[in-house]
């Protein structure tokens, strides 16, 4: 039993070693040029034009196999992050329609960033509707959800499957989801400046409430079940 216990040992050393090492993605996020205000269409294009492709592919929880393709762009222009996220999955779902509601059990795609990495970082969770989700805090406890008021005037978001709730789709299903995210909605950070920063940030897709839930992450979360809210397994981002 006692070889047992150290070869136990030496597995759990080399498995935490191969996390570790696939943990603490770097992501550079470009700062495009543009004169005037960029409609949504345009921030499409030009994130097309500029912005490499990145997948949200990591499957942490083997008992949640099903694997949708995610992929996204990211980049920055005056002082707001730009994404475009693309999603390939057998069903879709939108039934929410409130800001600030249960977003992550419809279609969802979501964007978890702690600006200055101090722990604190800010959920938006996407409904495939573009119905959004905001908090901010340190964990899944002590979160405080940013007005909906300022989410709804500030956040720009166009979704390919329009703005209507409805019932599960089956059948197989692409989407996708362009959005523009000011600085200003990071109210807990008031006169942050996006270029030269050194963040850090998950990417995910889930699905809850859908025939076939999953839990995707863009950097691998290494905890027991899912749970998203995890700011030590979050990757950095740069901006140029």
């Amino acid at each position: 039993m006692r070889y047992y216990g150290v070869i136990l040992f030496f597995i759990h050393l080399i498995g935490f070693g191969q996390t570790t090492m696939v943990d603490n993605k770097e992501l550079h996020v470009v700062e495009i040029a543009f004169s005037g205000e960029a409609s949504l269409s345009k921030v499409s294009e030009l994130l097309e034009a500029n912005a490499e492709l990145h997948s949200i592919d990591f499957i942490n929880w083997e008992v949640f196999p099903y694997r949708p393709e995610v992929k996204f762009r990211i980049a920055h222009h005056a002082n707001q992050i730009w994404l475009k996220l693309y999603v390939q999955e057998e069903n879709v779902l939108a039934q929410r329609t409130e800001t600030n509601s249960a977003t992550h059990r419809d279609s969802c795609v979501e964007f978890f960033l702690d600006p200055i990495g101090d722990g604190n970082y800010y959920n938006f969770e996407f409904n495939c509707i573009g119905v959004t989700h905001l908090a901010y805090g340190p964990d899944r406890n002590e979160r405080k959800f940013v007005d909906p008021t300022i989410i709804e005037e500030t956040v720009r978001i166009e979704s390919s499957l329009g703005s209507k709730a409805f019932e599960e789709r089956k059948g197989g299903h692409e989407w996708e989801m362009t959005v523009v995210i000011p600085a200003e909605v990071l109210t807990h950070n008031q006169g942050i400046t996006l270029k030269d920063l050194r963040a850090k940030a998950n990417f995910y897709k889930c699905a809850d409430d859908t025939s076939k839930p999953h839990y995707l992450s863009w950097n691998p979360v290494g905890t027991d079940s899912p749970d998203f809210h995890q700011p030590s397994f979050f990757g950095s981002l740069i901006f140029d």
